[in-house]
């Protein structure tokens, strides 16, 4: 079902950011840089550091707005961009990472293609401090699917207005965790989340980042969006605990499979003085 001529759509990329001087150009180009047009570029200084701050200078001719504010988070940063933000449809991005020349265009193909679709993400390189990379696929789906975890990237393109009409990110949750909160909102309603196959992403495997941050207090986290969205998981409770009961099988398998690793190399550290001495003796 056709949406609308994509020719005619403006899309806006916000990109927050905090402290990453050493990554932002690269990221701020890999949005410049994108085949499609007509694109517009949105960069909100999370109160950075003065390095960080030179090298935004440096930028701001290049994109069309560049918005400063005192170090509020992820989610406060994602807000103020995308209310400044003339374009029908939002492409988050991370400061640290960056998109492939395609995937404004394909994803917006996924748009136009079907109305019910609410959020695209695409596969994802992950790059690790070594230079080592690997392909994580995201799955999309339905809202069911996202109560049990996150089926798409924090940096994603969705409808401005479906934005407005769910809330916009949650600016209670500083620590991280805010996208996948807004996806089940985002969803509420009805619709799913496609998922690009092919990898369009890169994201950044540092020791520092917000999902490492976030990671510490995941239990935290998990209760809060558990209790926010109680009557969805109540909704759909057989789904959630189907999805808790395969993690904690899963998990218990894994500590299993550790235990009998770590047992049998004590065992064999303990037996080899017994093999020497026996040895001696033949």
């Amino acid at each position: 079902m056709q949406e609308n001529n994509k020719a005619n759509v403006l899309v806006s990329f916000v990109i927050p950011c905090y402290n990453d001087a050493q990554y932002i150009e690269q990221s701020v180009n890999s949005a410049l840089n994108q085949t499609y047009k007509p694109i517009e570029v949105i960069v909100v200084d999370d109160g950075s550091d003065e390095e960080t701050k030179k090298v935004l200078k440096t930028l701001e001719p290049k994109i069309t707005k560049l918005i400063t504010q005192d170090n509020q988070g992820q989610s406060t940063a994602r807000n103020a961009g995308i209310n400044e933000a003339n374009g029908d449809f939002i492409v988050t991005l991370d400061s640290d990472d960056f998109f492939e020349p395609t995937f404004c265009e394909k994803a917006l193909d996924a748009f136009m293609d079907n109305t019910e679709v609410k959020l695209v993400s695409c596969y994802t390189y992950l790059l690790y401090e070594n230079g080592n990379k690997e392909v994580f696929k995201t799955a999309g789906g339905k809202l069911p699917s996202f109560l049990c975890k996150n089926h798409a990237l924090g940096s994603a393109m969705f409808r401005k207005k479906d934005w407005e009409f769910c809330g916009r990110y949650d600016e209670n949750m500083t620590f991280g965790y805010e996208d996948w909160e807004f996806y089940i909102r985002l969803l509420t309603n009805g619709g799913y989340a496609v998922s690009i196959k092919e990898p369009l992403y890169t994201y950044r495997k540092r020791n520092n980042t917000t999902t490492n941050k976030a990671n510490e207090k995941k239990y935290e986290l998990l209760k809060y969006i558990y209790l926010k969205h109680q009557n969805l998981y109540k909704e759909n409770f057989e789904t959630f605990i189907n999805h808790i009961l395969y993690y904690w099988e899963r998990e218990e398998k894994s500590k299993i499979k550790n235990t009998q690793k770590l047992e049998f190399r004590i065992g064999k550290a303990t037996l080899r003085p017994f093999r020497l001495i026996k040895s001696v003796f033949k």
